[in-house]
């Protein structure tokens, strides 16, 4: 298989081998393995880009494979789920069958320095960049049928290296999904473990009955209808995905603007940067004043619960945190009242949010979920992407490949973590006003 497509002005060929599936080293359970509700909510997939510069390992391109694919199979006896297929169950959810028919791992070669690639080309989804690095299934996918993890390594001319890794959202979010890629680099060094897998998702079962504390009816199809319809300006527009670096500097004049006029009295980087985000966004939309704009905050929940989720628990500990408010209010006051927003917003998710959040699932079912127009948030910053070592360093450079329609994530920029990467979607002309605006 070989694909090719437009970086930096030359032509990045990428040339893959057939795939294959890993499969557990030993066998492992079979029957049917739970998913709480709080992993039915997403069933897209987890997707992420680690690039390694050039290092001098002993031993041949088949035994660099060896590493990875043998280290895989090791590391699915522990996470032998993943080893399985999802299934749709007669009351609409979703489980995985263990039938330890394995990942999937593809090869690849590349006719370029891995220079020439870097994070704005990983994020830019017109550069196909990413389609090169990880692999995609060439028919029509049916999440049913496609293996719960892909991986594919590519070897750069010089000796780079990239890991494009897939995870499907059912069995892991961004922090799960992490915390595996570092049992698997610590594996394929030949280490022990550090954090063993918690698989026991039956801790965040419903409650019986439901007991629902929240008004979550802003999720609901039928409460959409009276938010505005904010791409309606753009109608028909190209959509374009941008990289944004908010360093030490840029972060804390943010913050100073955020607590300038005495209301806010401390924040932190996120929720500065969230609140500047949102509004710049109502601005280069064109939002009408009366327009009503919706934030939605990925949070995570492990140690809001009590008890705390278990350390190492593989599953979605996330929840969907929401602020409502007109465009007119956040772009005529002063950025401490967004922020406001944003810190009420993280302050109300607390255990008994948590649980509700669960029960409002058991009530509604996944498939009912909608999000309406909205702005959603979501931040990487504290991930420990440094654990990514397969024998390699540290990951030289690492993105994420399929961001959220109407989505700002935030990534850390350079090992100490001091800055944020900031990657947004927006319709060609309010991209151009956005850029306007972050000149700061």
């Amino acid at each position: 298989m070989e694909g090719t497509g437009k970086q930096g002005g030359d032509q990045l060929s990428i040339k893959k081998s057939e795939p294959v599936l890993i499969e557990p080293q030993t066998r492992t359970h079979s029957g049917f393995f739970f998913l709480s509700n709080l992993d039915q909510v997403i069933t897209s997939s987890v997707q992420t880009v680690y690039l390694y510069k050039a290092k001098k390992v002993g031993g041949s391109r088949d035994t660099l494979s060896d590493i990875f694919k043998q280290s895989m199979a090791k590391i699915l006896v522990h996470y032998y789920p993943l080893a399985g297929r999802l299934r749709l169950g007669s009351d609409g959810k979703y489980n995985v069958e263990c039938t330890n028919e394995g990942v999937l791992f593809v090869e690849a070669r590349a006719n370029c320095n891995m220079d020439h690639v870097d994070v704005q080309v990983i994020t830019d989804d017109h550069s196909e960049t990413t389609g090169k690095l990880l692999y995609r299934s060439p028919g029509p996918e049916n999440i049913l049928e496609m293996p719960l993890m892909t991986a594919q390594v590519t070897r750069f001319k010089c000796g780079g290296l990239a890991l494009g890794i897939s995870i499907s959202h059912c069995m892991a979010d961004g922090i799960s999904a992490m915390e595996f890629i570092k049992s698997w680099a610590e594996t394929a060094r030949g280490m022990p473990l550090t954090t063993k897998p918690v698989l026991d998702r039956s801790i965040l079962r419903s409650r019986q009955p439901p007991k629902i504390d929240f008004p979550f009816g802003q999720y609901a199809p039928a409460e959409t209808s009276n938010l505005s319809n904010i791409s309606n300006p753009f109608q028909g527009e190209q959509i374009l995905t941008k990289c944004f670096l908010f360093d030490s500097n840029k972060l804390a004049i943010l913050k100073n603007m955020a607590m300038e006029d005495g209301t806010v009295k401390s924040c932190s980087n996120f929720t500065a940067l969230t609140a500047f985000v949102w509004r710049a966004r109502c601005k280069a939309l064109q939002m009408n004043p009366d327009q009503t704009t919706q934030l939605l905050l990925i949070v995570d929940v492990r140690s809001k619960l009590n008890p705390p989720l278990p350390k190492g628990y593989f599953g979605n500990g996330i929840v969907i945190s929401s602020c409502l408010g007109r465009a007119g209010e956040l772009i005529r006051n002063q950025l401490s009242f967004a922020v406001e927003e944003v810190q009420n917003g993280i302050k109300m998710v607390n255990e008994e949010f948590a649980r509700s959040w669960i029960d409002y699932f058991e009530v509604k079912r996944a498939k009912d979920f909608r999000l309406p127009s909205h702005f959603l948030v979501t931040s990487w910053t504290r991930l420990p992407i440094e654990c990514a070592d397969f024998g390699w360093g540290e990951p030289a450079q690492f993105g994420c490949a399929n961001l959220p329609k109407d989505s700002g994530f935030f990534l850390p920029d350079g090992k100490e973590k001091k800055g944020i990467n900031l990657i947004l979607d927006l319709p060609v002309t309010a991209m151009s006003t956005f850029q306007e605006l972050m000149l700061l």
